[in-house]
């Protein structure tokens, strides 16, 4: 897949994922990256960007697979951004579809 797509929805994904509930680094790669292929080192640089921003806070909880896990919460400013963010997506990916779906059936 084309590196500039996963970029751009990986926020989005990490957003998403941590709605629903807290998640550690590792496990929000591994959901990801169960969906689309991306590397570790792609998402802890976006986690500590979003968590500066105060979109989500972090906190430890003790792993009984090892030592203390850094956990991701969302914040009410967080959730509100990635609502901002699906209302673009929505609209991005209806209009990118259009354009597709008029270029295709023209040939």
């Amino acid at each position: 897949m084309n590196i500039q797509f996963k970029k751009g929805a990986l926020e989005l994904c990490v957003l998403a994922l941590l709605n629903k509930q807290d998640h550690y680094g590792y496990e929000l790669v591994k959901k990801i990256s169960d969906q689309i292929a991306i590397s570790e080192g792609s998402v802890y640089p976006l986690l500590r960007r979003l968590k500066k921003e105060e979109y989500f806070t972090t906190y430890l909880q003790e792993s009984q697979e090892g030592p203390s896990r850094k956990y991701y919460k969302l914040t009410d400013k967080g959730r509100e951004y990635l609502y901002d963010l699906l209302k673009e997506w929505q609209q991005f990916s209806e209009g990118v579809n259009h354009i597709i779906k008029e270029g295709v059936s023209n040939e």
